[in-house]
Order: structure tokens, then sequence, then C-alpha cells
């Protein structure tokens, strides 16, 4: 019992002052709570019940429901997980595919453009409804979470395939925009599923890690293009047929490999170069994508030409999962201890040999930021031990204190914040506004004379996955070099939304494709620097939920946008035509101008919230290193 009170001792550093000890987190195995909890002496007793009031010592959350989450240990898991990540995000792409079935709706069930534009609200509201998943990613495994996610997309879009196949005729409209809002709503599940997964299995490339992940998931609408155009020979019935069973397919499959793994520690060479092979295979993935979908729509290929096209996009959809089985036949020395907390005492007879050598070092050093960060006790003078045991007898009572940017934050803690309110009207401009244009595309490249819109849709997918994939990046590199706020790339996307909106309002030749691509891109970046952002503002321990709030204020703005002035002003104009299909550029101009003067209101709020956070990233990253949240129990 004394080897368990000094192991417990010696992953404190007694040279360390006391809020160095705040700055660092701790691992304990379960086996030493075992050992402690059930030993007669009054040290261990004390001891341990004082290591329930320390956040940052990892187990702690034993306290609520005295259940431990299970870690996968090594360096490949995360990796697997990450690969894994990669096919549910494209499967999360399924609420891209509206713009490649709307038009069969509108057909079939008979109704106006202001009514299909309702059902792209459905459609957004569903996306983006993630209060539930992001409480239940609190409360239970992944694969529960993927599991609702499956059952989700098999409702919602068999009840839409048995509309649009007639298998059931005269479904009522309200009917039709519930499924359409549960079969997106798997889209909640699965990106909560796996990005929170992620995030907290490399909490120290945040931004690198959401970029590809992001990224993955604005590709999903070009991978569903080219199964339309391939496989599915251009019909919207085998396209809903295939989203309510094909998706639940892949996502059961994966679902085993999307676990809570032991956290990366970011310091392993090789880990840089990982993350580059797989940023480089997705970039290799989206122009490869891109470029068959126009040699699809422009020649006409043979059906083995065009199965050969699909084997190698799923080939290289399959790629990151090479980095676990190089890891595997090609170990590195380094990689063996690249882990955020290094096991401290034996975890089961067969390690006993080792224990002695491991709790002769700290578990982690300091960050370099302990600097900026204020003594949450006011006697600096006492050894950390000495602290544990004197609050563990009652002599000192820890003073609670309310979480500073950086810390972890619950839900009313965050909505009390500026910066929480800043980030969602954010959100609700530029996300909200994007939407608008994506859910209106087909229609927009008709008005505009184009016949096949399948193009428009591939290239704002493609351009989507370069601006998450690179927001991810650039702010990634530029926080860690200068502690630059990520939200100055969202002033950047904002400001360049301005022109965009301008550039399609013009209607010339050939701004519909660079308006386009610009969209694209600039929708990508809010997605992969919004959810980093809060992660880093509010925590990790409530991310999922934070961030999925956060969320809504995208389908109110596609609501408002898209539901009520985009569909209104283009059945009026159609109206003056006298025809249910609109044609020319008047048809979205005034909605265009409308939605440029919003995102000058959006470039100006990013700009304040830029400029009020930039002492935390100063904070934060200071020496070019995260410090982690002192209270993050993920």
């Amino acid at each position: 019992m004394q080897s368990a009170i000094a192991t417990t001792k010696c992953s404190l550093n007694p040279w360390e002052t006391d809020n160095q000890i705040h700055d660092k987190n701790i691992y304990l195995p379960w086996t030493l709570h075992h050992q402690l909890s059930n030993s007669p002496s009054t040290e261990s007793r004390s001891l341990l019940s004082t290591l329930f009031l320390y956040p940052n010592f990892h187990f702690l959350s034993l306290r609520k429901n005295k259940k431990m989450v299970e870690l996968k240990g090594g360096t490949r898991p995360p990796w697997v997980g990450l690969g894994a990540a990669v096919w549910v995000q494209v499967a999360a792409g399924n609420g891209y595919n509206f713009p490649l079935y709307s038009h069969s709706l509108k057909s079939v069930l008979g109704v106006n453009q202001q009514q299909l534009t309702i059902l792209g609200v459905a459609n957004d509201i569903g996306e983006n409804m993630g209060i539930l998943p992001g409480l239940a990613c609190n409360k239970f495994p992944p694969w529960v979470i993927l599991l609702i996610g499956s059952f989700c997309c098999f409702l919602g879009y068999g009840v839409l395939w048995l509309t649009l196949s007639r298998t059931v005729l005269s479904l009522p409209y309200w009917l039709l925009w519930i499924a359409l809002c549960i079969a997106t709503n798997s889209t909640a599940w699965f990106g909560t599923a796996v990005l929170v997964t992620n995030m907290r299995n490399f909490p120290l490339s945040r931004g690198t890690v959401s970029g590809i992940i992001k990224g993955y998931a604005g590709l999903g609408a070009a991978v569903y293009t080219e199964i339309y155009s391939v496989m599915l020979h251009d019909s919207s019935t085998k396209l809903l047929l295939f989203l309510a069973i094909g998706i639940p397919a892949i996502c059961l499959l994966m679902m085993y490999f999307v676990r809570p793994c032991t956290p990366a520690s970011g310091d392993d060479s090789s880990e840089k170069g990982h993350f580059l092979f797989i940023q480089v295979s997705s970039i290799v993935l989206g122009i490869y994508v891109l470029i068959t979908t126009i040699l699809d729509d422009v020649l006409t290929l043979s059906a083995p030409v065009s199965y050969t096209f699909l084997i190698v996009m799923v080939l290289l959809l399959m790629a990151p999962l090479a980095i676990p089985i190089k890891m595997t036949f090609y170990p590195s020395n380094h990689s063996k201890s690249a882990k955020l907390g290094q096991q401290v005492g034996p975890a089961n007879s067969s390690d006993q040999e080792n224990s002695n050598k491991d709790n002769t070092e700290p578990l982690l050093t300091p960050s370099s930021s302990a600097a900026n960060l204020g003594s949450f006790h006011e006697n600096d003078y006492m050894t950390d031990v000495e602290m544990l045991l004197a609050v563990g007898e009652g002599a000192i009572r820890r003073k609670k204190r309310k979480p500073r940017r950086g810390d972890d934050f619950n839900i009313t803690e965050a909505l009390v914040k500026a910066d929480f309110w800043l980030l969602f009207l954010i959100s609700f401009v530029g996300i909200g506004t994007g939407i608008t244009v994506l859910n209106n595309l087909a229609q927009i490249g008709i008005a505009q004379d184009m016949n096949d819109t399948k193009f428009l849709l591939a290239l704002f997918s493609f351009c989507s996955f370069i601006g998450r994939l690179g927001g991810g990046v650039a702010s990634e590199y530029f926080v860690r070099s200068k502690a630059i706020p990520r939200t100055v790339w969202i002033v950047v996307a904002q400001v360049t939304m301005v022109v965009t909106y301008l550039l399609f309002a013009s209607a010339l030749d050939g701004t519909l494709y660079a308006a386009t691509l610009l969209l694209g891109i600039c929708y990508g970046i809010h997605g992969s620097v919004i959810t980093p952002a809060v992660s880093e503002l509010f925590g990790l321990k409530h991310f999922g939920i934070i961030s999925n709030l956060m969320g809504l204020g995208n389908p109110i703005g596609a609501y408002l946008f898209s539901g009520l002035l985009a569909g209104h002003l283009y059945d009026k104009e159609a109206a003056n035509q006298h025809s249910s299909t609109c044609l020319g550029p008047d048809c979205f101009r005034l909605t265009f101008l409308i939605l440029a003067g919003v995102c000058c209101v959006g470039s100006a709020l990013s700009i304040v919230l830029t400029w009020r956070i930039k002492p935390v990233y100063q904070m934060l990253y200071a020496g070019g290193s995260f410090r982690l949240p002192q209270s993050s129990n993920h």
C-alpha cells in the first residue's frame, strides 16, 4: 500500500509551484484507485478523497457515475479512429444531397418554390439539431451515438423513398417535412460522435483534426454526386434508397473503430507527417472526384470506365487507414511514449517490474504558459503533496471560482458569455447565408440557363472541402506561430462573401462558377474555424453540446434567408413571368443583394470577436504550445 501512496505522490513534482499542478493533466490507473480506496491507512484515504477535488486527475469522472471510461491504449487506435471517422463524415454529408433530388420532389409533390425551400429548411434544421447528440456524447460511448444516427437515416430517407418511388401515395406535406428532419438529423449524430471523439483523442491538434474531419464532410456532396452519376444513373429514387440503406450500413461497419483512446501528445515527429499524408490524400480525392464529375458530364463514358472511376474513389477514401497499417509494420520507438499522460504505477501484475522506474518521473512537464495563469491558492510555498493532504484532512478548504476562457464551461456558464453569442451570430450569418445558396443551387443554375446543375454542386462541395481543410491548417499554423486568433479567418471569409454575393447578383457570363467557387471556400472556412475556437474558449468537457448549440444559428438563418426571403422572391418573380419556373437573373438578384448586406454586419461582428479574444489566444498559445485546460476531464 505504501507503493500506491508513493506512486500517487510521485505523479506530482514536489519542486513545482501550486499553480503549476493545476496546469497539467494527471492520469492515474484504476488499479491505483482500487488500492487506495481499500486501504485501512488514514493517509491513503485522505489522499484519495483529496484527489476527487482536483479536476485534472482523470479518474475523477468516478465521482459522478462510479464508472470509469475505458480508453483504448496504444498509439495506433487514434489513427484507426480518424481513418474510420473519414468514412462516417462522408456519410454525414448526406444533408448536402438535397439539390440532387429536390427537383424530383417538386415535380412529384406539385409544390411551389417557397414550399420546396421550406423542405430545404427542414433539411437544415435536422442537420444542425445537435442538442441531443451533444448531451448524449458525454453519457454514452460513440457507437451508441452512431447507432442512433443510423436509425434516423434509415427511417427518414426510407419515408422519402416511399414517396418519390410512389410506393405510398398521398403522404401529407407535413409528414415529409418531419421525415426530412429526421433523415438529416443523422448528420448531427454522426458528426458529433466522430468530431468529439477525435478532438479528445488529438487535443493538441484541434485545428488540424477539425479541418480534416469537416473537410471530408464537405467533400461528401462531391462523393455522392459521383455515386449519383455513375452507380445510380442520375436517379433520385435510387439515391434516396442508397441513403436509407447504404449510409447506415457504412456506419454500422465503422462504429467499432470510433472510440475514445489514450490522447496523442503531439510530440511525435511522425505525427505531422501523418496529418500531412491525410491532408494530401484528401486533396487528391477532391480533385479526382471533381475531374471525374466533369468527364462524366462532358463525355459519354462506358460502364467499365465509370465503375473503375468509382473503385479508385473508394481506394482514395481508404487512404487514411494506411497510417495505422504503417505503424503496425514499421513502429516508431518515439511513438511508444507519445501519450498525453504516461501511466503511473503498474496496471496489472505483469507491469510490477517497471513500476519503480515509471514512478520516478513526473507525468507532464509544466506548460510554457504557466506564468500567465493566476494562482489558485494564497500559499504558494506549501508543496503539492502537503496541500493535497491538508485539503483531505479539512485543514484547508479549496475555493471555487468561475471558469475563465480556456477552462471547461458548462452550458449555463457558456450561455451568459458575450463570446458565445458573437460566435452564434457569426455562424448564423456566414453559414446561414451559405446554406441558402446551397438549397437553391439547382434553381439558381436553371435560372441562368444551365441544364445540368450537378457540376455546380460538385464545385461547391470541392471548394467547401478546400475551405475546411485549408482553414483548419492555416488557423492552426498561425495560432501556434503568432498566437493569432482563429477568427481572423472568419473575418476574411465574411468580407469575401460580400464580394461573392455581389458577383451572384451581377449574373455576368462566367460569374456563376467563380461565385460558387468563392462561396464554397468561405462556407468551408466557417465550419473548420468555429469548431476549434469553441473548444479553445469553452473547453472540451462539454464541447459536444456547446458546439451543437452554436449550430442552431444555421437553420435559423436558412429559414429566414431561404424559406422566407429567397423562396418568396423567387415565386413572386415566377408569377410575373406567368410560370412556375423562374428564368433570368432577376429571380435571385434582390436575394443576393440582401445577403451581401447581412454579411457586412457579420464582418463587423467577426472583427469585434477577434479583438475581444486576442489576449486569450496569447495566453493559451504562449510559447507556441497549447495549454491544456485545467479541468478538461475527457
